[in-house]
């Protein structure tokens, strides 16, 4: 590659990276009218007394004053949708903005440059922002920005309007044109009028028509207009169609909301207010039961946030807003999302969780009939998640709706103890042991598991003899864990009836496992017995329980356990003395593993 192929591509890379850093002036610019935006919305809707408004006030005030002292001035070309500077946007109207875009604000009022300059005060800001959204004495008619900005006559503000600029380009079609980006970067819209005037004075009216003789005449300028328009594009007509017909097709609801808050912001009058209170209870029974839960999150969230915008209300005020909030679980509305939910089941459910989350713990019995009464399952689980958390104090409700004869609920508040993890809930739910659906069963044995994991297990062995085959080994298993301890009478009832030996082996086996977990020697003589005993009936089954009694021992290996294996070794029936044989040899074999297992657990020899 030649030298002066390698110095083009360094210069083309400065150049593409000169490019990509945004002049700081333009930045500091777009950080400016940024928050100007912020501060004027906040002004126009809580009053320029409020304290939120004054925060950004105040800050857009002091990073102005920075911008000012660094750049002397903050020059913007307003459009209708967007502001420029040197050819660049540096604020755009958002999506669906319509009146709320400050740059529709200025541009409607007739202004196509507005200049903030070096020296501005906080009195020159404060009435430039009652002038942009209308701050000022609401008696006077003339409540036009360019009128007002004209009459206080400040040194710090300047304007120029579409009539200066119409004005400046009479006889010079293309000194400005106003709907497109002005082509200048160094001088203000201002200063090319003001050149423009002093160009036209020093050229005599009496001068000639370049290329004749002619001189202007009175005629030719009673032909011109006097009449100033805007050129608008068959596109910006497209634009302000689907405008229009946003607006008329917006939601009156919205609109309604809208003038309420701008009340609750604004309104002085202590009846008024009153009313407005009143008003919101009934808002928010609307919406509840339209299903409008994201409207209402909104309404909620702007009424918890009342006091910070009205730091005035009175005392009376206040118990209204909180009766309004706290209301909000009452049987009555609870019944109305009940209502909604069954009879919408595909409906949007979002923020209704958070809704829920809302209501006070009194809520907690209306919300556990409205969990029984709910159809959907997607709507139950938003439920249980808002129990979940308001009823942890007071869980009395869902204790005694474990009683319900109706298994899904049953469930969904097993889920809920489970949740909670509390241990002395397990004695309500050991009495489910008999519940008439298999799946509440299930959740019983599985409760029992997680909240009492050791311990007595008495509870478990009614559930070995349940109808559902499921049950009956998710019991087993947690027998066979070794942390549970059961006599053996409880056992006994099992065993000797004339069913057990009519289950499966698999079963039988597990039965045997978890007797010698739980109650090892203690079962011993019931074993012996099985294999010493002679019987004229069902020999071919008692002969399989004799098998499976000696397998049993051998896995228990505990001196008592090794001789009632060898005494069945010799009075047994062949198969059960070899089936003795055998688990006397792994006795033997695990006794002999075990010194050197002891050996290697309990470290280096001294």
């Amino acid at each position: 590659m030649s030298t002066n192929s390698t110095s083009a591509q360094e210069m083309l890379a400065a150049a593409v990276a000169a490019r990509s850093v945004e002049d700081p002036e333009i930045v500091s610019i777009k950080r400016l009218l940024k928050l100007l935006d912020k501060t004027a919305k906040s002004n126009r809707t809580y009053g320029s007394a409020n304290p939120v408004a004054q925060k950004f006030s105040q800050q857009f005030f002091e990073e102005l004053s920075t911008h000012l002292t660094t750049y002397e001035r903050l020059s913007v070309f307003v459009q209708r949708t967007a502001l420029l500077y040197k050819e660049s946007v540096v604020y755009q109207e958002e999506q669906g903005g319509g009146g709320e875009s400050m740059a529709f604000k200025l541009y409607a009022d007739g202004i196509r440059e507005l200049s903030l300059h070096q020296g501005l005060t906080q009195e020159d800001l404060r009435f430039f922002l009652d002038s942009l959204w209308g701050g000022l004495d609401p008696t006077k008619d003339d409540d036009d920005i360019v009128t007002r900005i004209w009459g206080k006559n400040l040194s710090t503000i300047s304007i120029v309007t579409a009539e200066e600029v119409a004005s400046a380009s009479v006889g010079h079609e293309q000194f400005v044109r106003l709907d497109s980006s002005p082509s200048f970067s160094d001088s203000t819209l201002r200063e090319l009028i003001d050149r423009e005037k002093t160009r036209s004075k020093q050229t005599p009216e009496s001068e000639s028509n370049s290329g004749s003789g002619k001189t202007s005449s009175p005629q030719d300028h009673r032909l011109q207009s006097g009449h100033l328009g805007y050129e608008v594009t068959e596109k910006e007509l497209a634009t302000l169609a689907k405008e229009i017909e946003a607006e008329s097709h917006r939601n009156s609801q919205a609109y309604i909301l809208d003038a309420l808050t701008a009340i609750l912001a604004s309104e002085q009058s202590p009846t008024l207010l009153t009313k407005l209170f009143g008003l919101w209870g009934a808002v928010v029974d609307s919406l509840l039961r339209e299903g409008k839960w994201t409207v209402l999150e909104k309404v909620l969230s702007l009424l918890h946030e009342a006091d910070a915008v009205r730091p005035d209300l009175s005392e009376d005020h206040k118990q209204q807003l909180a009766s309004v909030m706290n209301g909000l679980g009452r049987t009555e509305r609870i019944k109305a999302i009940e209502s909604y939910l069954n009879r919408s089941p595909d409906a949007s459910v979002e923020e209704l969780s958070t809704i829920l989350l809302r209501m006070k713990p009194e809520a907690v019995p209306a919300l556990c009939t409205l969990l029984a009464n709910l159809t959907s399952p997607g709507h139950q689980a938003i439920v249980v998640e808002a129990l979940t958390l308001l009823a942890k104090d007071k869980p009395d409700p869902v204790v005694r709706g474990l009683m319900d004869r109706r298994p899904v609920y049953v469930r969904n508040l097993l889920s809920i103890l489970l949740k909670w993890n509390t241990p002395k809930f397990v004695e309500s739910i050991e009495k489910l042991t008999r519940y008439p659906d298999a799946q509440v069963r299930r959740e019983v044995v599985r409760a029992i598991g997680q909240l009492r994991p050791n311990g007595s297990g008495i509870k478990l062995v009614p559930l070995t003899s349940d109808p559902d085959e499921s049950v009956r080994f998710a019991a087993l298993k947690l027998l066979i864990s070794g942390q549970y301890t059961v006599p053996f009478t409880q056992w006994s009832p099992l065993v000797v009836e004339d069913g057990f030996m009519d289950r499966p082996i698999s079963e039988r086996r597990a039965v045997f496992q978890a007797m010698r977990m739980s109650c090892r020697d203690e079962a011993v003589p019931y074993w012996q017995e099985l294999m010493t005993a002679w019987s004229w009936t069902n020999r071919r089954k008692k002969e399989e329980l004799a098998v499976l009694a000696a397998e049993t021992l051998g896995k228990l290996a505990t001196p008592v356990a090794i001789a009632a294996l060898e005494r069945g070794s010799k009075k047994g029936n062949a198969a059960v003395r070899q089936a003795c044989s055998v688990a006397l040899m792994q006795t033997v074999k695990h006794q002999r593993q075990q010194p050197s297992a002891t050996q290697a657990t309990d470290g280096e020899p001294s």
